[in-house]
């Protein structure tokens, strides 16, 4: 079966796809121009669609940044600036 998520947002994919429809529009006498755009579209709903993907995935995870651990508090403050002189 295929991993649709993962291949939609795997830049290699969209390099192919753009490549085969840029050889499309060359090869039925398209402008370079023409392969140019069309080949920037499709890389640009490239982003768009991996964008989409990675916040989905974020969103239903409920991704959550750690706690930060509480500072520890010291009794007296110039102690972590002691040396033990020995």
């Amino acid at each position: 079966m295929i991993d649709w998520k993962r291949k939609l947002t795997s830049r290699k994919f969209w390099l192919a796809v753009a490549g085969l429809i840029s050889g499309i529009v060359i090869a039925c006498k398209g402008s370079a121009e023409t392969a140019e755009t069309i080949t920037g579209i499709i890389m640009a709903a490239a982003s768009v669609v991996g964008y989409l993907f990675a916040e989905g995935l974020t969103d239903s995870k409920g991704y959550q940044t750690p706690a930060q651990p509480e500072d520890e508090e010291v009794e007296d403050p110039e102690e972590e600036f002691r040396f033990n002189e020995e």
